[in-house]
């Protein structure tokens, strides 16, 4: 098959989750025997070379200058006259529309696929240029419900409502959009459930986020440093912010005095400053690190402390696949099947966190059983060639749906 691939960012390299979700569906396809043409938002936060993806067999990368910095005038003029979240906004170009036409009217395409809400707004773009080609959306997550979160636990009043300003934006846009699309490809079964009830027709298919374990194997040469935990994800992104600054002022200060051997360990792109310039004994942040997985396996237990946030967090699957101990919120394991104390453990509150935190630290945790039984579950359920068959599924799917033209 030929397929379209629109990205609201250039896919590579794939170091965060987003990244990571569209590069591997791209690169597996490609090794399926698909070829695709990834045309992404080149945008100032992701800048890369049109050369990026060369290494991937049958892909081609086409990208377009998009200036989505934050603006405040452009914010403040989005309050006044904005038709669209000032989210999405930042997401439209003429450019991108330009480049979007000039490929489905000059080249044949069997399937077209969305990759998210921020770039959601081409649909009608696809269905004016090539009204018979089936577009699907690759649904990352409903971004409403983040915005709802992270509004409902704001404490600036200020900021509180324009968060919750943002989400009822978010709110009109999904629900006026999502249902537009041929057929949605949701990243978890709750989202899966939540699409549907914005009125996205069928198929509404559950394609779950996957692993490329030729990437992610559990190495048992690599012994971790005991008595430590590490966390990793993109720091620009609220909610994995969120998360940490809840860890740091509501865990970690309960932890310090009774395990005094306890190491925290940071990375992830995009680091705040005032995090760079944090001093909390037993805590280090890295900031950036090239490889994820050398970060994980350096260290024996992995902290998830997500409170907001939506679709499946990429980094557990990895961290599954790697045989890692992973200690998250309910919310952050959402849509993975895993089972509580089995393959992973799983506290919302900070009295639990602490108590799973001190038996962790006296070794009255199995992790290392527990990260083997989750290495095996991500082999078995997110290797990414199992994704990719469900892909085919339904791009097979809308095909045959697809009208004959005489």
């Amino acid at each position: 098959m030929r397929i379209l691939q629109l990205c609201p960012r250039v896919p590579f390299p794939p170091h965060d989750g987003g990244a990571i979700a569209m590069y591997d569906v791209a690169a597996g396809l490609s090794q399926a025997g698909h070829e695709v043409t990834v045309l992404a938002a080149n945008t100032p936060k992701h800048r890369q070379p049109a050369t990026a993806l060369s290494h991937l067999p049958a892909v081609r990368l086409v990208t377009v200058d998009v200036d989505t910095r934050l603006s405040p005038w452009k914010a403040l003029r989005n309050l006044a006259v904005g038709k669209v979240p000032y989210n999405v906004e930042r997401f439209i170009s003429p450019a991108l529309t330009e480049k979007l036409r000039e490929l489905l009217t000059t080249e044949s395409f069997d399937v077209v696929q969305i990759e998210g809400t921020f770039v959601a707004w081409y649909v009608d773009v696809v269905r004016q240029a090539a009204p018979q080609v089936p577009v699907v959306l690759r649904a990352h997550n409903l971004e409403y419900n983040i915005w709802e979160m992270l509004a409902g636990r704001e404490r600036n009043p200020l900021k509180k409502w324009y968060l919750h300003h943002l989400a009822r934006g978010l709110r009109t846009f999904e629900h006026r959009y999502l249902p537009r699309f041929t057929a949605v490809a949701a990243i978890t079964e709750p989202d899966q459930q939540r699409l549907r009830a914005v009125g996205c027709p069928e198929p509404v298919a559950f394609v779950p986020a996957g692993v490329d374990l030729t990437r992610f194997q559990p190495e048992p040469a690599v012994l971790p440093q005991p008595r430590t935990l590490c966390m990793i994800g993109s720091l620009n992104w609220l909610p994995n912010l969120e998360g940490l600054d809840w860890f740091l002022t509501h865990v970690w200060p309960r932890l310090t005095e009774r395990l005094p051997e306890l190491e925290l360990h940071v990375a992830g792109t995009g680091m705040p400053e005032r995090l760079r310039q944090l001093r909390l004994p037993g805590v280090t942040m890295h900031g950036f690190v090239e490889s994820a997985a050398d970060f994980m396996r350096a260290y024996e237990l992995m902290l998830v402390p997500l409170l907001s946030g939506g679709g499946m967090r990429v980094k557990i699957i990895e961290g599954m696949a790697l045989g890692k101990g992973i200690l998250s919120t309910a919310l952050g394991a959402e849509g993975i099947h895993c089972r509580p104390g089995h393959d992973i453990l799983l506290a919302d509150d900070p009295e639990e966190w602490v108590r799973l935190l001190e038996d962790y630290y006296h070794g009255r945790l199995d992790v290392a059983g527990i990260g083997a039984r989750a290495a095996q579950a991500a082999a078995e359920l997110y290797d990414n060639r199992r994704v990719v068959a469900r892909f085919e599924q339904l791009y097979q799917q809308v095909a045959a749906q697809r009208p004959v033209s005489c």
